[in-house]
């Protein structure tokens, strides 16, 4: 049964420990980067297609960094929308320097 969390500021530090691995961290943010872009380009080029490779792209690089470098079952089975946030999150502190690349 999954733990269940009353808000995100709960959540994001069990999301943290999910991602101790740098190399997970990296293709998390990778990936992340990647929906980012794509979701641009989709709404600038009016290609919806952009939007669900973005999609595919960054849940694909996270879930590697999962199986094969973290060893671990990712949290966007357990709390999909909190995960989704989580992401985000951890991009922001990898690129303000408050979590190692």
């Amino acid at each position: 049964m999954a733990v269940r969390f009353g808000s995100f500021r709960e959540f994001y530090p069990s999301y943290l420990a999910q991602h101790r691995n740098h190399r997970c961290r990296q293709l998390h943010f990778v990936g992340t980067t990647l929906f980012v872009v794509q979701s641009a380009a989709a709404l600038l080029l009016r290609q919806p297609w952009l939007l669900l490779s973005g999609v595919v792209a960054g849940y694909g690089f996270a879930w590697v960094g999962h199986f094969f470098f973290e060893k671990n079952r990712p949290a966007t089975f357990t709390h999909p929308f909190y995960s989704l946030i989580g992401d985000f999150a951890m991009a922001r502190d990898i690129l303000a320097g408050r979590i190692r690349w």
